[in-house]
């Protein structure tokens, strides 16, 4: 192969959690490829970074931070869309195979797991749910829903925590309105490109505790860098509180400072406990979940030369 020419199924994957500095690398990358003839497209994989309205909360790369290099899927979605795994795959899709027509790299970077599971694996043909199913299950208490969920999908409720809402409601609505447990369909994944492209998969796995304190000290930046007028101008557009963008990391915590029900300081606390909490959830994730020839590393320990090879 000659040299500047690439293979058009690799793809790039940085994953990591929040404030692992995945995003840093990803244009590192793009700028090694750049520096031997090479041109990569980013694309987030991050399902707060999608939304146009949360640039600072999200900690989306800045115009600075980007560097010159070709970023896509980064505030693409306004907030009052919800960008669902199958939108956003479907998006990256079209992305990735952009940049192979061009000859570009594409290089994958985020730490949603559900968004990258989706692309690679397909998604669930789970048919539409019936509104009136949906409604009852989402009324009912948590506990209630959960106990339900143990009776009528045993096998599904095993897996997740009683505290997990969102996952309780999503098996128990598919059960109750398709009459077939959320696994029946898992097991029927259509539309991932996993097995059509060359993936070269890189796992940032940071140190715990410096880790959790780049989430502290970045939630009390973000305070200072425009977060509050964001979740003002979110407040002020009445937008479904249920909307991801709405339940993004933060906006609770801001809004519940702007209405002065916490003071500021209150607001970093609890604002960096959820960030904090967040980053534990997708450390765990990234460490157990994806293959296990996926290589985990310290980001101080990666080599973009030896690490990414195949690229060069």
């Amino acid at each position: 192969m000659s040299k500047g020419r690439t293979p058009q199924n690799k793809v790039a994957l940085i994953a990591g959690p929040t404030a692992s500095g995945k995003s840093d690398l990803a244009v590192r990358l793009a700028l090694a490829l750049a520096d031997v003839g090479r041109e990569a497209v980013i694309i987030n994989a991050d399902s707060a970074q999608v939304y146009a309205d949360l640039a600072v909360l999200s900690a989306r790369p800045t115009e600075e931070e980007m560097r010159g290099m070709p970023h896509r899927l980064f505030g693409a979605w306004d907030g009052s869309t919800a960008c669902s795994a199958a939108d956003w795959a479907t998006a990256a899709k079209a992305e990735i195979a952009a940049a192979h027509e061009t000859g570009a790299v594409p290089i994958l970077v985020g730490g949603t797991g559900l968004y990258i599971r989706t692309l690679l694996d397909g998604i669930a043909p789970v048919p539409a749910i019936d509104e009136g199913v949906r409604a009852e299950v989402r009324a009912l208490p948590l506990d209630q829903a959960y106990a339900a969920l143990q009776a009528e999908d045993p096998d599904r409720a095993a897996l997740l925590s009683p505290a997990d809402s969102q996952r309780i409601t999503r098996a128990l609505e598919v059960v109750r309105s398709t009459g077939k447990p959320l696994g029946h369909w898992h097991q029927q994944l259509e539309g991932g490109i996993g097995h059509a492209v060359t993936l070269a998969p890189l796992v940032l796995l940071p140190e715990r505790e410096a880790l959790y304190a780049r989430c502290d000290a970045r939630f009390a930046a973000m305070l200072d860098q425009g977060a509050v007028d964001e979740v003002a101008a979110l407040l002020a557009r009445n937008l479904d509180p249920a909307l991801p963008v709405m339940r993004a990391i933060g906006v609770a915590e801001i809004a519940a400072m702007l209405r002065q029900e916490l003071s500021r300081e209150e607001c970093i606390a609890s604002g960096s406990q959820a960030t904090r909490n967040y980053a534990k959830r997708q450390y765990t994730w990234l460490r157990h979940q994806p293959p296990a020839d996926w290589l985990r590393i310290a980001p101080e320990n990666v080599s973009i030369n030896t690490h990414f090879e195949i690229f060069f």
